[in-house]
């Protein structure tokens, strides 16, 4: 377990970006090859509702978009609409001498920006990212995918959960419900750190057999248990005064996080808190770039995205909790807490 407390001496931040930015030039790439969007964006500047239908765009990855645009400072927003910046116009647009458009034109055919342009026209996740061969649950079945499955999640979950453990919140608290809790690491982490914290991992199967399995290896089994089921339709457990999503809330659509939200208001005893761990964006949704740039494989992959700290807010008060605070904390990733009164 004393490998759950501590952390390595060298910062992974620039690693883990490469990754999770992977599919943000290839974005960029899907806009000037697939859409000629910064051309049409310097001649008619729009609100989003409008770009989506002149250019037949969905709106979920059209956010995410323009989102990432605003980020790189190539579009800037004013009232509703948004217009190009003079670098977009200078390098972006077709009728510029220094239009790069060729430069990209090699891009248009890879698979991912063909996907991605698949994506913006129709929401949905691209079909190469799932298994081709079989259904995901199907899939972790196989002992060799489960494995992978844990090393992923675990690759990330050993650096940021450390982090997330040495935080306040959980001083003094009885039992943490790690909702969608994968291999169960963080709750894991957040016992070891804490002398008396107990925790639940609600998992679906086949997920919660490889977390029991995962769990036990870690030595955590005697205060760690595993509920099997699925967030949105099994009850979430009583005895718990911590409600945890960590990375759970930016695989789904908006609807989806406050049935989740809501649903924890009611199931929380009064004082208990909710505790969201994820990349957030600021409320401006300028940035941070390192966020908007992951929030493009988000698009890609799942049926959500990174939401801005105003938007968790209004999702928070709408569930019941009259407040929240909100403090940075490893990487790009910030925690946001709120209580039930």
């Amino acid at each position: 377990m004393e490998d759950l407390k501590r952390l390595p001496k060298h910062d992974p931040t620039a690693l883990y970006r490469l990754r999770d930015g992977l599919y943000a030039p290839e974005l960029v790439a899907a806009a000037v090859t697939g859409l000629d969007f910064f051309t049409w964006l310097a001649k008619s500047p729009s609100s989003a509702p409008a770009i989506c239908e002149s250019l037949g765009l969905s709106p979920r990855p059209a956010e995410v978009m323009l989102t990432l645009f605003r980020a790189m400072g190539l579009i800037e927003k004013a009232g509703q609409a948004f217009r190009v910046t003079g670098l977009a116009r200078d390098i972006l647009t077709r009728d510029s001498p220094w239009f790069i458009g060729p430069y990209y034109a090699p891009l248009a055919d890879r698979p991912v920006c063909r996907e991605l342009l698949e994506v913006l026209r129709t929401g949905k996740p691209a079909k190469w990212a799932h298994n081709a061969q079989r259904p995901w649950k199907e899939a972790m079945e196989d002992a060799e995918v489960s494995e992978k499955f844990a090393r992923m999640m675990d690759a990330r979950g050993l650096y940021l959960g450390p982090i997330l453990a040495r935080r306040g919140e959980f001083r003094g608290r009885s039992r943490v419900l790690d909702i969608a809790g994968a291999t169960g690491i963080y709750a894991c982490c957040l016992v070891a750190a804490h002398h008396g914290l107990k925790a639940t991992v609600l998992e679906r199967a086949p997920a919660a057999r490889v977390a029991r399995r995962c769990i036990a290896q870690r030595g955590c089994a005697d205060r760690v248990e595993v509920a099997e089921g699925d967030m949105f339709d099994a009850p979430f457990p009583a005895d718990c005064d911590v409600h945890l999503f960590s990375n759970v809330l930016h695989d789904w659509d908006e609807n989806s996080v406050k049935t989740l939200l809501r649903k924890s208001h009611e199931a929380l005893p009064h004082g208990g808190i909710i505790v969201i761990h994820d990349a957030h964006l600021n409320r401006n949704k300028t940035g941070p770039l390192p966020v908007a740039a992951h929030s493009v494989f988000l698009m890609a992959v799942t049926q959500g995205r990174y939401y801005s700290v105003s938007e968790i807010a209004d999702f928070l008060r709408e569930a019941g909790f009259p407040g929240m605070r909100f403090a940075r904390s490893g990487m790009d990733y910030s925690v946001i807490t709120a209580r039930k009164r």
